[in-house]
Parts: C-alpha cells; structure tokens; sequence
C-alpha cells in the first residue's frame, strides 16, 4: 500500500471514534450544540432583542425566538453584507453562499462564519472520508487527486472585504494551501463563473489527471464526464480514469442518474450522497447499501423538526430530536453557527430510523403536487421515474411535473421529460410511472381509483437540451441551481414547455 495513502488515511480514520459518540448519544449531544449557542449569541444584537441571557431550557427559546425565513433575517444579513458584525454571531463574518431563491428574492446569501466552515463544512468533508475509509479500510483514494464540482465566486462590491459564491466555491476559495495538493483542477479554473466555458476547460485539464475520486451535483458532473469522453473518444470514464473509485453526490437525488452512472463508469464503484447545503452540512450516508443519510449531530447546529401539517399555523409547534417519528414528513428547522436561528430552510426530510437518526430527503416544502389532496412530494416522483425506466430500458434526464384541471373539476398531473434514451413508447412508460406513483403514495392511488378525480398522467418528451436551455436563459447555469421537479402552479412547466417545438 502507498505509505503516503496510508498516513493520510489513518488520520482520517481517527474521526470514528467522535461520529460513534454522538450516534450513541444523540440527545445530550445535541444539547450541548444548543447550549453553545446560547451563549454564544448571547451579546450580539440578536441575542439582545430576544433575551438571550434568560433562556434557561429551549422550550424558553421557542418562546423567545419565532421561526424565520430568509425574508425575515434578510434586514440583518444585507447589514452583515455591508460591512456590520456581531448581529447575528459574534465572530466577523465576510463570506456568503450564494443560493437559489425560494423566496420573493432571486438569490439568497446565506451568511458564512469561520466556525460555519471549519466546524460544519470542512468537518462534513472530512467525515465523508472517514466513513468511507471506515467503509473500506483499503482504498488507496489519496493515491491521486479528487475533482470537486464546484459553483462561481464573485466578490460582492458592497464593501472591500465581503465575498459571496456558490458553497461549494466559498469552502474552494478558504481551503487551507495543503489542501490544493488532494484536488484538481486548479482554483482559477474550478471557481470560473461562465459555465459553459468553465465545463469545456475543466474537461480539457483534468483528462490529464489521476482523479481517484469525484464530488458534485449529479446533474453537471455528467455533463463534465460526458464532455471528457468526447474529447478523449473513449468509451467510459475508467478509461480515462482507472484509479476512479468514489463519487461524493448531493444536492438533488441520484435516483434518476444511477443507471447513467454506472453505464459511463464500469466495473467497482462507489456512491456516496451527502446534504451539504448553503446553510450547513446536515448528513451524509454512512452504510453503502442503504439509501439513507446518518443525521450529523455535532456540527454546531440545532435541530428541530416542523411536521407539515404546523407549516402554515400561526404559531407551528416544533418537535425536538427525540420525539419525531419513523415515516413522517418534517420540515427541517436549523439554528446555527453562522447565526442562523429558528431558520426553515424549505427542505422536508423523512425518518428511516431513530436512535440511529438517519433521514431521507423527501423534498421542499413548496415543491410538491397536491391539488385534489395526493399529497405528491418529489421522493414519490424519483422513485417512480426509476422504477418506469428499469422496467422500460430507458433513461431520464430531466423532468418537471404540474397539475392540470379540466372543466369538471377533475384533472391529473402533466408531466415534461427530457430522456437520454426514450421509451420505445410513451404511453406504456406513462402506464408504468402512473402504477409505480401508487404503489409510493397512497393518497395518490386513492385519487386515482377509477380516474374519478385524478386521471392518468399526460407525459410530453422534451427535445435533448431543453431543460439546459431554459437554465442558461434564466442565468442559472452550474452549481446550485437545480430543475424545479414538482410544482403545485403551472409557471415552470409553461415556461419550459415554451422552449419545445410544436
């Protein structure tokens, strides 16, 4: 075994120890994080307004501080952007991730503070190698270099020293020198803001490298792998990389990708999902086998968990760790080390089990279809997207999906897919994806019993390209941006259906 591989690895490995601790002793880690907070935010303009100092329990915190959104923080963070501190945290915060709006906004930027990036990010990186060395003990992964797909970096111009970027490009930006030494391609080349050139030089620069492992969206990494093969001419990408072993994914589901994947990369491969977003590095899969991720607990951060039906109650009552339930849908409520607190990302996760706390990610709490009370979320439309296409030979590359209403007031959900090999036939494909919705949610099969208030799914085959197109008419090309799955409007489906030739 390479020793250089070997010494790196043993001090990778030392983390286990601390992820085991906190697995057997989830509670009273995660009251730890809560009290660090505390007191940490106690004398910052925040903690002032909501009495910080007075909180003795974290029901008082409840009571003391109501759930936010990014338009409620948003005074304080665009404060913070020009050059303010102590309002939010106490140490100064100058980097912001810059993240797709879901709100009335087009971007969010979420506030970045030292402890948020080496106690939360970098900690989550490193822990993904820890679980994978822990998972393999013999891979030789530091044999060569890893190639991170990450976002743009800009200098935001408010003020001398605040930056922002995608996530992925802040950690780029602030890795320390050492690091540089694990990665390719170069920084100039990995934080390029034009996309598509950025694409075609990150081909032409890493073909040439002994990449052992891979970590991005699934979406833009098989757009970089698809361009390297074009321009090497090989047929798969262990031909260009033979010592590949691990791909790190995130940020929308594998699902639909898997069968690309291992068509381009033969042979042994690992997957590994992780949940790294702009507000905090929240899990990662630590069981090879099964698609679920172990809910990190000592990052600085404190959870709690909105069960969907508290979303639009005026005053929504929050679960604590230890009273969520295997099976039911939360939303997940963040309080952070970047002064994030009572924050509702808008994402919606799923127990698998408790004590281990590991999740699912089920989807947004905006994105989802429910007009006649289906209750259709996006981990429902994945799974059947997979299920159709194994059965059929096919493969999915994009897709969106809304409802339509007829005059009657029936209707059903329309559905545009991009296919990177389609369907012999449409309509045997529309059958099986209608079958296997039912077979993941029962509200839907309910509605749909003898089409008396859903009626079969009408699906539409995009042209190869479309859902790129209307990304790069948007602007949103790259890095965080992802396909709009569900909607329960016809904006998205109209807008992209637009693009289609008739």
């Amino acid at each position: 075994m390479n020793v250089f591989n070997s010494i790196v690895s043993w001090f990778f490995k030392q983390r286990n120890d601390q992820i085991r601790q906190f697995v057997e002793h989830p509670i009273e880690t995660q009251e730890r994080v809560f009290w660090n907070l505390i007191h940490a935010g106690r004398n910052t303009e925040w903690g002032v307004m909501h009495d910080y100092n007075h909180i003795d329990s974290i029901s008082d915190f409840k009571q003391h501080v109501p759930l936010q959104d990014y338009d409620s923080l948003k005074p304080y963070i665009e404060r913070l952007m020009k050059g303010e501190q102590h309002l939010l945290w106490p140490t100064e915060i100058n980097w912001f991730a810059k993240s797709s709006g879901t709100t009335s906004d087009k971007s969010k930027f979420i506030p970045v503070s030292p402890e948020a990036l080496d106690e939360c990010h970098y900690k989550g990186g490193k822990d993904v190698m820890a679980v994978y060395l822990k998972n393999y003990p013999d891979a030789e992964i530091f044999t060569g270099k890893g190639l991170v797909m990450g976002g743009s970096n800009k200098v935001n111009q408010l003020t001398e020293n605040s930056y922002y970027g995608d996530v992925s490009a802040v950690m780029l930006q602030n890795l320390p020198f050492i690091a540089e030494y694990f990665r390719t391609p170069e920084l100039g080349i990995a934080l390029m803001d034009e996309w598509e050139e950025k694409i075609e030089r990150m081909a032409r620069s890493t073909s040439q490298e002994n990449v052992t492992h891979l970590a991005g969206a699934p979406t833009w990494t098989l757009v970089l792998i698809r361009r390297i093969l074009e321009i090497t001419g090989k047929q798969h990408i262990k031909e260009v990389w033979p010592n590949l072993q691990l791909f790190i994914h995130g940020g929308v589901s594998f699902t639909p990708y898997k069968q690309q994947y291992q068509q381009l990369i033969p042979g042994e491969m690992h997957y590994m999902e992780t949940y790294n977003a702009s507000e905090g590095f929240f899990g990662l899969q630590d069981e090879p086998e099964k698609e679920e991720l172990l809910l990190m607990l000592d990052y600085g951060i404190f959870y709690e968990f909105l069960p969907l039906e508290e979303v639009n109650n005026e005053t929504p009552k929050t679960l604590q760790l230890e009273e969520v339930e295997v099976g039911k849908n939360y939303a997940l409520v963040i309080s952070t080390n970047a002064g994030l607190w009572r924050y509702v990302i808008g994402d919606t996760i799923k127990f698998t089990s408790v004590f281990p706390f590991k999740f699912r990610i089920s989807g947004r709490i905006k994105h989802f279809i429910n007009v006649f009370g289906e209750e259709v979320i996006v981990d429902n439309a994945d799974r059947a997207i997979a299920e159709a296409s194994e059965a059929l030979g096919c493969e999915v590359k994009e897709y969106t999906a809304a409802p339509f209403l007829n005059a009657d007031g029936t209707g059903g959900h329309e559905w545009l897919i991009e296919f990177s090999k389609a369907p012999k036939d449409l309509g045997a494909f529309t059958l099986h994806l209608d079958e296997a919705l039912k077979k993941a949610n029962s509200d839907y099969e309910a509605k749909r019993h003898k089409s008396m208030v859903l009626h079969l799914p009408i699906i539409h085959a995009a042209p190869e390209g479309t859902f790129y197109e209307w990304l790069k008419a948007r602007g949103k090309l790259g890095g965080q941006h992802k396909i709009p799955r569900l909607s329960n409007e016809r904006t998205y489906l109209e807008e992209i259906m637009a693009l289609v030739p008739k």
